[in-house]
């Protein structure tokens, strides 16, 4: 794997770490849950997040990221939640290590409006990661979840 997507792979297995922990404290009935008004239930946020990763593992084969194709048999269970993190968490490594270090350096990753490295594509996915666990933060505490030490840590 290319030095810096390396550093930057490195960096995002932690965020990820993050999602993990959620998954542990949560039930499959968590999921039904949401705050009301146009708010997507828990189940349908942790879904959401997996499409994204899923949008980004693709960017790394293809140089361009597409959030527009979604699957539509998503995961409904806790379990199958993480079953489905862990093989994107896989195959977004297996695109990584598959970027040549001359396709690092060179190559951008077509984003729409605008073009980006693919460490920088990777720093967007970790901002997305950041994104999810502010709105899970938000449903696990009116769920009446403690969150573990870690969160407190990582984001306040």
């Amino acid at each position: 794997m290319n030095a810096e997507i390396q550093r930057f792979w490195d960096l995002n297995r932690m965020y990820s770490a993050r999602r993990d922990e959620l998954m542990d404290l949560l039930i499959d009935a968590d999921l039904d849950y949401s705050p009301g008004g146009g708010n997507p239930s828990l189940g349908q946020l942790c879904a959401e997040l997996g499409a994204t990763q899923a949008a980004y593992v693709q960017s790394f084969k293809t140089f361009v990221i597409d959030f527009t194709s979604r699957d539509d048999s998503l995961p409904s269970t806790v379990s199958a939640l993480k079953a489905w993190y862990a093989q994107l968490d896989e195959q977004l490594e297996a695109a990584l290590r598959a970027i040549s270090d001359e396709d690092a350096a060179t190559r951008q990753i077509d984003r729409g409006d605008f073009q980006v490295p693919a460490s920088i594509n990777l720093d967007l996915l970790r901002e997305a990661l950041l994104i999810f666990y502010g709105k899970a933060s938000v449903y696990a505490k009116a769920m009446g979840k403690e969150l573990p030490p870690t969160w407190q840590m990582w984001f306040g």
